[in-house]
């Protein structure tokens, strides 16, 4: 078979002939020959297989750039590339649930304040945060209030200072009413001014790249929390006995893992398992995931920085959680084992009970 026309090519391969043309252009799919006379371009029928795949992959929304990086790969790695940007694609989706979840539970409730459910609700709480056996400083941050609970992993030069600027610019949500409309927009200005004022510590100097913090905390409404999450600490909830884990980390590895590329049992010995891809920090991407949960009577709340979660099994948080009454108790046992464990890192905890209001 000979070369065929750009109108043959690209009703055989379902591209249009502009597209094919802009794929010239960005030296996507060019041509076998172009016409010295004419100037129209013709095809060899073997392109047909990378015209049906760019095709594919457009339908997918991938973008150009990528495509063209994934036609230059052999059959497995393209696989692998493409198995990685539909996780991508399924993370942004899982996020964009989330947020429109939150927006028409916060719409819904547009004309009233928050208030508490039919059998009203408080959370009793308890924080700590320990240096640990190896390292000099403490650059966590624990809180726990009356509405505010709030864990910040800072890193860096300024790591302390980061962390603790972050917590403290949310703790003005401790007071006064917020409307459950206005929810959102409140916790997106808290986030605002919770990296504004890690900027202020980390300094214009050459030091601030190094300086940061992750930032994990959750709003206490009456009724539900509204969490806020950037970065690798945690937020885990026992309710039944059973233990689930509500934040999604926003480092590397657990990116490799989402696609595919590393499995959790890998992910847990890696190297770079520390390495944050979300922070607040210089430079860093800064979006933080929101959500809100709804409360039960009864419910069990842990926010724990990265010096808990790398060192303890899930199954021993569960048996502390599930085991130890009150708060204070919990987070101190929390504490211990991570240091009964050698301690590697700074370790923080917060925890929160939900029952029944005092009267």
């Amino acid at each position: 078979m000979g070369l065929l026309t750009i109108g043959t090519f690209a009703k055989a391969s379902r591209l249009s002939p502009k597209a094919l043309r802009l794929y010239d252009e960005l030296g996507l799919l060019i041509p076998a020959r172009v016409d010295p006379v004419t100037g129209y371009r013709l095809y060899a029928p073997e392109q047909l297989d990378q015209a049906r795949l760019v095709a594919w992959l457009r339908r997918l929304g991938m973008p150009l750039a990528r495509i063209q990086q994934v036609c230059t790969l052999e059959a497995g790695q393209a696989s692998q590339e493409i198995r990685a940007f539909w996780a991508q694609v399924e993370a942004d989706t899982a996020a964009r649930r989330d947020l429109a979840t939150f927006l028409i539970d916060h719409l819904s409730r547009k004309d009233s304040d928050m208030s508490p459910t039919a059998t009203p609700l408080e959370i009793r709480y308890a924080a700590l945060s320990d240096t640990g056996l190896v390292r000099k400083s403490n650059q966590d941050t624990a809180y726990a209030g009356p509405r505010l609970l709030a864990v910040a992993d800072g890193y860096g030069s300024q790591g302390a200072p980061a962390s603790a600027a972050a917590v403290d610019a949310l703790k003005h949500l401790e007071t006064g009413s917020i409307p459950a409309g206005n929810l959102l927009n409140v916790l997106e200005d808290a986030i605002e001014q919770a990296k504004q004022a890690v900027h202020g510590v980390a300094g214009g100097g050459s030091s601030s790249e190094e300086a940061g913090t992750t930032l994990t905390a959750m709003l206490w409404t009456g009724s539900q929390l509204a969490l806020v999450h950037i970065g690798d600490s945690r937020v885990h909830l026992l309710r039944n006995g059973e233990l689930f884990q509500i934040t999604h980390d926003h480092t590397m590895v657990q990116s490799m893992v989402d696609e595919g590329r590393l499995s959790p049992e890998e992910a847990a010995s890696h190297p770079q398992r520390s390495l944050l891809i979300r922070a607040l920090s210089q430079g860093a991407d800064t979006i933080a995931d929101m959500r809100l949960h709804d409360a039960q009577q009864g419910d069990r709340y842990l926010l724990c920085s990265d010096g808990l979660s790398t060192v303890v099994s899930t199954g021993e948080i569960r048996r502390v959680l599930s085991e130890t009454g009150e708060p204070e108790h919990a987070v101190r046992e929390l504490i211990a084992l991570a240091n009964g464990s050698g301690g590697p890192d700074n370790v923080s905890c917060v925890v929160a009970d939900v029952m029944e209001l005092r009267q």
